[in-house]
């Protein structure tokens, strides 16, 4: 598909004639481990973010299993218990108004 030709282009421009089309192998043995369907989706989806590198793909294919769900809420009622009140540093605004003693 073009989407490979474009990026496989991107690739040797980027790391030269034969480590960009190691890139390329790299990005294709990628189908094995995540079917070529959803490897042609996140090559599609590379090419249009601008991106050339391996990582980029292997991100797109694996990003979906970063997002995790939002915690469900629980009780904290029973925490109260812990409450304390505020501590007071009013004792410390002595030390911003005394004179220093001693030298440097």
């Amino acid at each position: 598909p073009d989407c490979y030709d474009e990026l496989w282009e991107r690739l040797r421009a980027r790391h030269g004639k034969q480590n960009g089309t190691r890139s390329m192998v790299a990005v294709l043995l990628l189908g094995r481990e995540f079917g070529h369907d959803r490897l042609r989706a996140a090559v599609i989806s590379t090419v249009s973010l601008g991106a050339c590198d391996v990582a980029a793909v292997r991100y797109l294919l694996t990003e979906a299993r970063l997002h995790k769900g939002r915690p469900e809420p629980i009780d904290v009622g029973e925490l109260a218990r812990y409450d304390r009140p505020m501590p007071s540093v009013a004792d410390y605004d002595v030390l911003l108004t005394a004179p220093c003693m001693g030298s440097a």
